[in-house]
């Protein structure tokens, strides 16, 4: 329990110190976002998970049930990276901050079996 604890803490954190100060960078990327409906969206949808991440933390065993949704949450990012960058689409620095998040799954996955116990 201890693990599951750690993992989803450190993962909660870990989320909104790279995911809010996105928030305050749209006047200095070159090219603005398009669609900044879409950048914000996901910033915002993003940064709330986080704070799941976080509730998990606080009591892994009460929320096991949220764990597979994390770990989906991760995966899927990773995934659809890992896509993106096999088209030309995404650049390598994307694609190792979307490993991170991958390895971040599969630690989810790991904390979910270990509470099975």
């Amino acid at each position: 329990m201890k693990a599951a604890r750690l993992i989803f803490t450190v993962a909660g954190i870990y989320g909104l110190i790279v995911l809010l100060p996105l928030f305050f960078v749209e006047p200095w990327l070159v090219p603005p976002p398009s669609r900044p409906e879409d950048y914000y969206g996901f910033l915002g949808s993003a940064a709330a998970f986080q704070l799941v991440y976080l509730t998990i933390g606080r009591d892994p065993l009460r929320f096991r049930p949220l764990m597979p949704v994390a770990v989906l949450a991760k995966l899927a990012f990773f995934v659809t990276m890992v896509s993106l960058w096999t088209e030309g689409r995404a650049a390598p620095p994307a694609l190792a901050l979307a490993s991170i998040d991958g390895l971040i799954g599969l630690s989810f996955a790991y904390a979910w079996w270990r509470l099975a116990d």
